[in-house]
């Protein structure tokens, strides 16, 4: 069993804190993704794991072994780096058997463990090649390679895919996905890009300034943000953000003015809503109608067109800000067009002033992990 617990990490530069009081639990072959905006700690807190960087209070376990105190090469973890650190003039075969080749391991076991990453991650046409001839992809599978022969409890992925172009990174996604599911180990994978996170993690924790904002499954938190800051930085396209005026407020949710005047219930718990308070609707491009159907409107003008083939994506100007419309691939708009946008309440997402959620009363709050 190899799970990780964090219970009250907290890491500091001289008077500057930049972790604050972590407490995590990983669960044995789990695929764990740290999110958040650049600077948010979540380098800082994979590096903690791996011992790279020491902890200022705080304990970390790994497998049931407390490791807060214990050098890198003794926990048991192996980390993929943001770049691939290849050594130039070493083949493929050499750059993933240094490291057993430091610890002097046996040569038919070097032989075994090398052969067997690369059957893995289908690097066996490669072995003789050296850096130069690959691709970014190839350069970063064959990083991989160097962390699987060292069979560690817990991988540790820092960024592995952002010097990557567009497309190598949906297929290094996948590749990592297989990876996970082949090895069947525990791993914990940083990333700025929400759709990584999305895509890869059985568990996402969101991270600002140092904070861990809200943890669970992508769809948890894509359906019940606990707050506005990962309400707008998970989902893409990110979600729109209005502010609007309680007029009404009873047991079966919250009514609000739209920009245009129309009246709008989101059925929400009004936990210490007055009427005239101020709140922030938040709506999904994808809940919003092109076609006006809902049960309320606003009326936009379209600015910027998106045709994707499959889907389109309509930036509008409203009274009450710009909002992104998602339609079909047969949705037809043009610049300067009058646009009657349809609004769901139950799709609808409402923050009070502090940025909190207000829990909604009609989604499941059991989502499918």
């Amino acid at each position: 069993m190899t799970e990780v617990k964090l219970n009250g990490v907290e890491k500091a530069y001289g008077d500057v804190k930049v972790l604050h009081d972590i407490k995590l639990d990983i669960e044995n072959r789990e695929f764990v993704v740290f999110v958040g905006p650049s600077g948010c700690g979540k380098s800082t807190l994979l590096r903690s794991i791996a011992g790279l960087e020491s902890i200022s209070s705080g304990h970390i376990s790994i497998g049931g072994r407390d490791v807060t105190y214990l050098e890198p090469a003794d926990r048991g973890v192996a980390m993929v780096f943001q770049s691939y650190a290849l050594y130039p003039h070493m083949t493929v075969y050499d750059n993933i058997a240094f490291g057993l080749k430091m610890r002097k391991e046996p040569k038919a076991e070097i032989d075994r463990k090398v052969r067997d990453a690369a059957r893995i991650l289908q690097l066996e046409p490669l072995l003789d090649r050296k850096p130069k001839a690959l691709s970014g992809g190839q350069r970063q599978r064959v990083a991989i390679g160097r962390a699987i022969v060292h069979e560690p409890d817990v991988f540790l992925f820092d960024e592995p895919l952002s010097n990557l172009d567009a497309s190598l990174r949906v297929q290094m996604r996948v590749e990592i996905a297989k990876l996970h599911a082949d090895l069947k180990a525990t791993m914990i994978y940083v990333t700025h890009d929400q759709v990584e996170a999305m895509t890869l993690a059985d568990k996402i924790v969101v991270l600002n300034k140092g904070r861990v904002e809200q943890v669970g499954s992508p769809l948890e938190l894509y359906r019940h943000p606990r707050n506005r800051f990962v309400a707008g930085f998970i989902g893409s396209p990110q979600m729109n953000f209005l502010p609007v005026q309680a007029t009404a407020v009873a047991a079966n949710g919250v009514t609000v003015t739209l920009p245009g005047g129309d009246k709008l219930l989101v059925p929400v718990r009004p936990d210490g809503i007055a009427t005239g308070a101020s709140l922030t609707l938040g709506l999904r491009p994808e809940d919003l109608s092109e076609t006006g159907q809902g049960d309320a409107r606003i009326i936009g003008q379209t600015l910027v067109v998106e045709h994707l083939g499959g889907e389109t994506f309509a930036y509008t100007k409203t009274d009450g800000g710009d909002l992104m419309v998602k339609g079909d691939g047969n949705f037809e708009t043009k610049p300067g067009e009058r646009l009657s946008i349809g609004v769901s309440g139950r799709y609808c997402h409402l923050f009070d002033e502090t940025g909190d959620a207000l829990p909604n009363l009609m989604r499941n709050s059991a989502v499918a992990a």
